[in-house]
């Protein structure tokens, strides 16, 4: 079992405010980007920073979501709020291919190693860097989405680098601080032990239940008329109940990729966006997660998301900490109706 990198900094870039993202994180799934948008962000402000001349390396990443505007209507169910696209070169209509789009206000958290900011010996180099850093994020696309000035001020809305190389107790000190700065919010943390807690309940009753189908059940609201007590008919009527007080906020999400073939070679594979890098076609692969308000979280690695991939098997996932380390006070928290 992969457990978070370690890293010596936390990079905090708060309240920023995304117009147009990606609102499809699969092709079964929307209503928030993948983790894998974000994954990805953070490789790509990596490589700017570096071709900058910032020696840092961003091995993780947590996201709380503090506001969302999903551009839906409702004609008779909910749909995508569609653009006109331009017509095509010979003139006539280009096809509409479905996209959505949501607005969002968003912390981003960066676990980063920098031997850069650990040789200097004050926080000049790190604070100097963090405004840099800021400046890029905001001529960057953010899960598909554009970036805008912030409009707010004061300490909630100013980007902060914290060391992360002290004792327990300093680093659980920092954490409380990260949390006041994250609030009011929620953090999309990884629940996969719920899935074989739901697969165990299922085959109980039906033996031949797979993982899918307890992906599924968790995937919506089951309703269950729950008869009345034996010679208490009159007394206590029946009732219709749904599973979802147990469970919290939980939400089902893509976690990666699995694949489908062996790797092929550079340049093997026709139209392919890199000619240079090995090809392998997959696809995705689901979990469930759950939203928690950050003051429920422990520590700064239940929050954080990292990549793990094992080429043996072909699976490329995205992962987080929460379920292998969480106190019994934080699930339970997470369970409240």
């Amino acid at each position: 079992m992969s457990t978070c990198p370690t890293f010596d900094h936390l990079v905090v870039l708060p309240r920023l405010r995304i117009q147009n993202a990606n609102a499809i994180s699969s092709p079964s799934i929307h209503g928030f980007p993948s983790m894998t948008a974000f994954l990805g962000l953070s490789w790509a402000l990596q490589r700017k920073a570096r071709q900058a001349g910032l020696d840092a390396s961003f091995v993780a990443v947590g996201v709380v979501c503090h506001d969302y505007q999903e551009q839906v209507y409702r004609e008779g169910r909910l749909r995508f709020c569609l653009t006109r696209n331009p017509l095509d070169k010979d003139g006539g209509t280009a096809a509409i291919v479905e996209e959505g789009r949501i607005h969002l206000c968003i912390s981003l958290v960066f676990a980063v190693r920098s031997p850069r900011w650990l040789a200097a010996p004050d926080r000049s180099s790190a604070e100097a860097d963090l405004k840099l850093l800021a400046d890029m994020l905001a001529g960057m696309r953010v899960a598909g989405g554009s970036c805008l000035p912030s409009d707010g001020e004061g300490r909630r809305h100013r980007p902060v680098v914290l060391s992360w190389t002290g004792t327990s107790d300093d680093r659980a000190d920092g954490f409380r601080r990260v949390r006041q700065l994250l609030l009011p919010g929620f953090a999309l943390v990884l629940r996969d032990e719920l899935v074989d807690a739901r697969l165990a309940e299922l085959r109980t009753t039906r033996p031949d239940s797979s993982r899918l189908d307890a992906w599924l059940s968790m995937s919506r609201v089951n309703w269950r008329w729950r008869p009345p007590a034996a010679g208490q008919e009159a007394a206590e009527p029946g009732s219709w109940q749904h599973d979802r007080k147990s469970l919290g906020w939980v939400v089902p999400i893509p976690v990666g990729y699995g694949a489908l073939g062996e790797v092929h070679a550079p340049g093997a594979v026709a139209k392919a966006r890199d000619a240079t890098t090995p090809f392998r076609f997959v696809e995705t692969v689901y979990s469930i997660g759950q939203w928690l308000a950050p003051h429920q979280l422990d520590s700064a690695e239940q929050l954080l998301w990292y990549s793990d991939h094992d080429r043996t098997t072909g699976l490329y996932r995205c992962r987080n900490d929460f379920g292998s380390n969480a106190s019994p006070q934080a699930i339970a928290w997470g369970d409240d109706d």
